[in-house]
């Protein structure tokens, strides 16, 4: 998931008025504002500018150096060809840009290198001949194609070994490259990983000074000099930075994107110390009074170095620019003197919000409740959200259930498991204007199609009762800029399950354009309503309510790790531990700076009578998932009223809270309830000895969790998207996922549960052409099915890792699969309805059903079938008459999983109801 200078401006960019300037917050550009002033400013990332930028490179990853370079093709052959570019030389890649945008720009992750050496060595990589070759040999087993014919679009990936020749224009700095690829390989070979790149960056730092050519006048006076990375959404450039009586400067260790940065101090109009990974070392600098992005933001490797510069940049300020504080603009906003839209700009600014760190990024409120009438009645209060109130505390429903989880947790306990801003949630709104960054941020991929950023009325549904969303908004939907509603650039985005491409934002019907739903929703955050209101949301956000007993009155804690001071990374010794948890921290977000702690002033307002609102609430079932009486049970036939109970001492379920439960069958008590994550769980398998539970997460992990010992056992990050399903025969985990693969993994299980973690080795990789959403394993654990989102069923040997067959028989999701007992046959079922049968040996698809609704899951005996079905029903069907034989009334949401004993007597089934039930097979 990372950095950026400005997401969009365009031609517009160039108005003059600061009322429009400080209308259009924009998002910070990856290769910064380069210059003095605001002549640089003005920068898309939206399509291929000149081919490289920062957002190629991973999170953590540093550019060092390039070299001019040809691309050899089929090296010796008559077919031998050359591709002209540059060559450039990263701490974990190597990427070639060709001169020639129809041509790909090629990555090469280091950690995937086999051998590196110049071209047509033999023997040990370290060992050069004397001759002037000017070839680099790569020997790799995996490669990106990113931007071929200058389309934003996912990677390509091809895996196999293959080799690649660079040949540098300057034949003598081949060993040098060499050296430094091999240097930096090995730290990924070796697992040193962050440590050793840290100890060459410095090293290179260290080797070099700020270019005092570059001085604008000859008769600056230097004041100090250091070290510092510049700052951009999702990446950071190392280099150094130089103050003068007149100038500031940071000159880039690599050159990029120009050989140096240039501010004027007399151009500055403010500065902000920062929190950079939640540490005291970041400097803002604005050479305007009301834009939202800087023209520069600085991370220093030392708290001292930050706090010098600021002094001599506030010292010359002193004389030229009046301070402002949080009180102040409170002031000239209670008067009237700010509008609702610039008060919140200038309260983020001062709480630590920047466009240059995503985990960061300016919050603003959702306002507008109402996106399904044809029109916007800004008169009536029921038109607005309750601005008391976090999203989370919206659906009264909804935040019961979150409470009771709270009570129930441990300490430190925290209400909501996702944050209300976080650079997942920045991207989802701005994918259409900033696609490089969510490439960047999800490993060159964009999201799947159905969680898009869709529709505006989907997108505030989902908040209000989604399990785990509770994300405001972002600045851009009370500016003037549309284009982030718009897919101008023509992406392809991904189809959605109902077959429809994802392609510009759906507006609420009292919206008749993308301006027009800017304009209105600028009036709402404007309205007379919002002003008297306003104070209450920056309570929970900036103010009184953001921390201690406060928050909890107004149900309002989110996870520790969010909060200033929630964790010390001082104290973690490990430089990789270190590396992970503040990746974790950025990822999930941060709270602002709180700016006030007493209740913050309403507006003074013109008064007026305000209109009554009525609610209603849908009744919900308890949220205990176990139901307590016994008319949640009831046999599979006719002839037997007994309500039987199949007696197991722990009944393990996911929710989509990402909180595994355990609770009791005897007693129906909660016994145990874990979270993992803070996205959601998405299968769960009790492992032989019943002594450790094993559940995957939409956070790309699997997880370990000792029952014995109560606590988390172990980690295994194996994915690149989330994990789908998980199986486990004899030692050996079976992961699917949405980054199109299966992976199989040798698991060596603890000695004694809670003390000693488990070991992985990864066996075998099954690729997929699209998501993987579920696998099963036959008996004997010999062959795999997998069914993916676009209704394929896999059949694979895992003796020896090889796709026997590939069966298009679904035309949507395939969301179960399984083997018959005697291994012949595959059974599975889709979101259109179907119940298909495979003949394993042959692959043909022997029998094919219908029903009138996605069939979710399923268990069969080998020869009746019992499916759950998206509306509740349980389904029996009769794979001999090819029918249903009878349709039995379950849950009132659609049923989500199945369990059957061994013994086929007895059935247990969970729906998105929030009900477990219990069935007694009787035959």
């Amino acid at each position: 998931m990372t950095g950026q200078a400005r997401f969009h401006r365009g031609a517009e960019a160039c108005r003059a008025s600061r009322q429009c300037r400080s209308r259009r917050p924009r998002a910070a550009h990856p290769e910064g504002r380069a210059g003095s002033g605001r002549g640089s400013r003005h920068a898309s990332p939206g399509v291929r500018r000149g081919g490289f930028s920062l957002l190629l490179l991973n999170l953590e990853e540093y550019y060092f150096e390039q070299h001019r370079a040809n691309h050899i093709l089929h090296k010796g052959s008559h077919h031998e060809r050359k591709i002209r570019g540059s060559l450039k030389i990263c701490s974990k890649s190597v990427i070639f840009e060709p001169d020639s945008i129809s041509q790909p720009i090629i990555k090469i992750p280091l950690r995937d290198c086999i051998k590196i050496g110049k071209h047509g060595e033999n023997g040990a990589n370290r060992h050069f001949t004397k001759a002037k070759s000017g070839g680099i040999s790569l020997i790799f087993s995996q490669v990106y194609f990113i931007k071929e014919h200058n389309v934003v679009a996912p990677y390509k990936i091809e895996r196999g070994k293959m080799e690649y020749v660079f040949e540098l224009d300057v034949p003598g700095k081949v060993e040098d490259v060499v050296e430094t690829l091999l240097q930096v390989s090995t730290c990924w070979v070796e697992n040193s990983k962050q440590t050793e790149i840290t100890a060459i960056l410095q090293s290179r730092l260290a080797r070099t000074s700020f270019d005092k050519n570059r001085f604008q006048n000859i008769s600056e006076k230097l004041h100090m000099e250091c070290k510092a990375e510049m700052v951009t959404p999702l990446v950071t450039n190392p280099g150094h930075v130089c103050i003068t009586d007149t100038n500031l400067y940071f000159q880039p260790l690599n050159g990029y994107p120009k050989p140096v940065v240039q501010i004027t101090l007399q151009d500055v109009r403010r500065i902000y110390k920062r929190r950079h990974g939640l540490m005291p070392l970041g400097l803002e600098v604005f050479c305007t009074e009301d834009d939202l992005c800087s023209d520069i933001y600085l991370k220093f490797y030392e708290p001292q170095d930050r706090d010098d510069l600021y002094f001599y940049i506030a010292t010359y300020l002193e004389h030229h620019v009046a301070e402002h504080t949080a009180e102040s603009y409170m002031l000239q906003w209670q008067r009237g003197h700010l509008s609702n839209y610039q008060y919140l700009l200038h309260l983020n600014n001062l709480a630590d919000r920047s466009c240059n760190d995503l985990s960061q990024y300016p919050v603003f409120p959702w306002i507008i409740h109402d996106y399904s009438s044809s029109e916007l009645d800004l008169s009536n209060p029921g038109t607005f959200r309750d601005l008391s109130k976090p999203v989370g505390a919206l659906n009264k429903e909804r935040l019961e259930r979150l409470l009771t989880r709270y009570q129930e947790m441990p300490e430190p306990k925290f209400m909501y498991g996702s944050h209300y801003s976080s650079p997942g949630y920045v991207l989802f709104y701005l994918v259409r204007i900033a696609p490089e960054y969510m490439l960047c941020l999800q490993n060159g991929r964009f999201d799947n199609a159905d969680r898009m950023f869709n529709s505006i009325a989907e997108t505030w549904k989902n908040c209000l009762d989604g399990a785990t969303d509770f994300k405001e908004l972002i600045p851009e939907f009370y500016g003037d800029d549309v284009s982030f509603l718009v897919n101008s650039l023509k992406l392809d985005l991904g189809k959605r399950q109902g077959g429809q491409m994802v392609d510009d934002v759906e507006l609420p019907p009292w919206a008749s354009s993308p301006e027009d739903f800017l304009q209105k929703s600028k009036d709402a955050l404007e309205s007379n309503y919002v002003s008297e209101h306003l104070h209450e949301w920056i309570d929970l956000i900036f103010g009184y309510k953001q921390k201690g007993s406060d928050a909890v009155g107004a149900h309002n804690v989110f996870h520790p790790l969010t909060y200033e001071g929630g964790v010390d990374l001082n104290s973690i010794q490990d430089p990789d531990e270190k590396v992970a948890m503040l990746t974790q921290i950025l990822e999930f977000g941060q709270t602002p700076k709180q700016l006030f702690v007493t209740p913050h002033p309403r507006r003074i307002t013109p008064k007026f009578k305000s209109l009554s609102q009525t609610s209603s609430y849908n009744a919900s079932m308890a949220d205990s998932p176990v139901s307590p009486g016994e008319e949640s049970f009831e046999d599979l036939t006719e002839e037997s009223k007994t309500l039987e109970i199949f007696l197991i001492c722990l009944l393990l379920i996911i929710k989509l809270d990402s909180t595994l439960k355990m609770f009791s069958k005897e007693s129906k008590m909660l016994q145990r309830s874990i979270s993992f994550s803070n996205m959601a769980l998405s299968s769960c398998l009790l492992l032989p000895g019943d002594a450790t539970v094993i559940t995957s997460s939409w956070d790309n992990n699997v997880y370990f969790y000792s029952i014995a010992f109560g606590r988390r056992q172990d980690t295994l990050m194996g994915h690149d998207d989330a994990v789908s399903k998980i199986c486990w025969h004899d030692n050996r985990l079976y992961s699917a996922s949405w980054d199109s693969t299966v992976k199989v993994w040798s698991g060596v299980p603890a000695e004694m549960p809670g003390t000693k973690r488990h070991h992985f080795d990864l066996l075998a990789e099954l690729e997929h052409d699209v998501s993987v959403d579920t696998i099963s394993l036959n008996a004997a654990s010999t062959l795999l099915v997998s069914g993916t989102k676009e209704g394929t069923v896999n059949i694979w040997d895992l003796t020896t890792a090889t796709l026997m067959h590939q069966i298009p028989c679904h035309s949507g999701i395939v969301c179960d699969t399984a083997f018959s007992p005697d291994s012949r046959h595959v059974l599975s079922t889709g979101a259109d309805g179907c119940l298909n049968v495979i003949d394993v040996q042959t692959g043909m698809l022997i029998s094919s059903m219908t029903s009138d609704e996605p069939q979710r899951c399923f268990v069969w005996d080998g020869n009746s079938v019992l499916s759950g079905s998206q509306s509740g029903e349980l389904l029996v069907w009769d794979l001999l008459g090819a029918k249903i034989s009878e349709r039995i009334q379950g849950h009132t949401g659609a049923v989500t999983c199945i369990w059957m004993n061994e013994q086929c007597s007895s059935i247990i089934t969970g729906g998105e109801d929030r009900q477990i039930i219990f069935w007694k097979l009787q035959y």
